[in-house]
């Protein structure tokens, strides 16, 4: 008696009690990948993965429910908008060029913001698909060494039927906007050594961002080639904020007071550092100290003196973006290069002349 219970057991379920998740796992495969081969799905998948999930579907005698999967890739005129900080100026202004594009093609964006947290942006993700948005646009930065959970919900959302675009990501099979990162640092480098600068600071926010990782490096490199070695004495990581970029100024010209020249990786810790050598440390800029910022906010040129900034035109990045998101659904992946410019004001002048 009992083995005959274990024979039934054994039996394939029927067909309507077998779901795509459960081909999937028998297959060893993602979700998907199950969806894209049994879906006929012209995104590649290698033989050998189309085989598995051919063969774990017949065992399983899994049969697809069109309407379902009609209804599962049908979409909304959501689209979801992931950024780091809602507060920060630098993701507003990305935002209103989404939020432009998305009027004229009558989309309702949802803004969601990680607080640099990677699990959030898998999590956002995976809500959204739920949701059946449109699109998604993954505006903050990319973390370095990538995030396989990240990719694996992006495909799930692609497989059924979203289009996604991102900012400032490094390794995702999906259309890319990279902002000229790097050539703007490597800008930076060249004006301040043309100045005259040769002790160069640096206050610069989370290492683990794509973004920071691109800037700093395009500043050593350029400034290395130019004979001008900036050390990581000379260097401090804080919160990407105002308040993150005062605290990092003091911490660094305590220990370094030597410096004559600063380059903060961004608006918001450029005004931080500003007001640190101002009120903390008794400093003029530029007549002791240069300070040099980067995205070109709309209040660097308001502030006293006037910063030198590097420019990304940042809501028209947020305007490719979604533009990307909403274009050919069968081209392969894209990478967009929005360049930058550096815009010098009067936040920068060769260092002060040593007497004795």
């Amino acid at each position: 008696m009992q083995s005959q219970v274990n024979r039934r057991s054994a039996r394939p379920r029927p067909s309507s009690a077998v779901t795509l998740q459960q081909v999937a796992q028998d297959a060893g495969v993602s979700l998907a990948t199950a969806s894209r081969v049994l879906s006929d799905s012209d995104r590649n998948v290698t033989q050998e993965l189309q085989e598995r999930v051919l063969e774990a579907a017949a065992r399983l005698r899994y049969v697809s429910n069109a309407p379902a999967r009609a209804l599962v890739q049908s979409t909304t005129s959501i689209v979801g908008l992931v950024v780091h900080d809602v507060n920060d100026a630098y993701y507003s202004a990305i935002a209103a060029g989404v939020m432009e594009v998305a009027r004229d093609h009558k989309l309702l964006v949802m803004l969601a913001g990680t607080f640099h947290e990677p699990g959030l942006q898998v999590e956002y993700v995976a809500r959204l698909r739920a949701q059946r948005a449109r699109a998604v646009i993954l505006a903050g930065s990319g973390f370095t060494g990538g995030s396989p959970a990240l990719t694996q919900e992006l495909d799930a959302f692609t497989a059924q039927g979203g289009r996604v675009a991102a900012v400032a990501h490094q390794g995702l099979a999906v259309d890319t906007i990279v902002p000229g990162n790097r050539e703007g640092g490597r800008a930076v480098a060249e004006h301040l050594a043309g100045l005259g600068h040769t002790e160069i600071g640096v206050i610069c926010g989370p290492l683990a961002l794509v973004s920071v990782q691109d800037r700093l490096h395009g500043f050593l490199e350029r400034a290395a080639e130019l004979g001008v070695v900036v050390t990581e004495h000379h260097r401090v990581e804080a919160d990407f904020t105002r308040d993150g970029g005062r605290a990092a100024a003091v911490r660094l010209f305590r220990r370094s007071p030597g410096i004559t020249a600063l380059f903060a990786l961004n608006d918001a810790m450029a005004l931080g550092a500003l007001a640190a050598l101002r009120d903390d440390l008794g400093r003029g800029v530029p007549s002791d100290v240069s300070v040099v910022g980067f995205d070109d906010l709309p209040v660097a040129c308001d502030v006293t003196p006037a910063l030198t900034t590097v420019r990304l035109p940042l809501e028209e990045i947020g305007r490719r973006a979604l533009l990307l998101a909403l274009g050919d659904a069968t081209a392969s992946p894209r990478t967009l290069d929005v360049p930058s410019r550096l815009v010098v004001r009067a936040s920068t002048t060769p260092p002060p002349r040593v007497t004795g």
